[in-house]
């Protein structure tokens, strides 16, 4: 229960500054810059962001071991990823074979990428 907890609240918290930089991203900087260079701007952003979540994270929840950090990263990746499709589903209309096929864009890599490693830091943390 304490990993499903830990796993949810790293979830919220770095969800809730992903959808805040999002909009931002998708009103204003995308029609400055572009696609892949906003992606580009928000991405050490939302990693840094994820490094300080997850080290507080470890330290709140008591995670001293690797495969619990393991399974706080993998569980809120899967929440991320499950509110990804239903923001792609719910705010842009979508379909789910739609939201996966855009994974491949390269854009979507950078992103996809990043919340791999959104999912490995509190394993990270952990190990340090």
């Amino acid at each position: 229960m304490r990993v499903m907890r830990a796993a949810a609240t790293y979830w919220a918290m770095v969800f809730a500054l992903g959808f805040v930089l999002g909009t931002v991203r998708v009103l204003w900087v995308i029609p400055r810059v572009g696609l892949l260079p906003a992606t580009l701007i928000e991405l050490p952003v939302m990693l840094g962001a994820s490094w300080l979540a997850s080290g507080w994270l470890v330290r709140r929840f008591g995670l001293a071991r690797r495969d619990e950090a393991l399974g706080v990263g993998v569980l809120a990746f899967a929440l991320l990823m499950a509110a990804e499709c239903a923001v792609g589903v719910g705010l842009m209309g979508k379909t789910v074979s739609e939201w996966l096929t855009g994974l491949a864009e390269p854009h979507a890599l950078l992103g996809l990428a990043s919340q791999v490693a959104f999912a490995l830091m509190p394993w990270w943390r952990v190990r340090r």
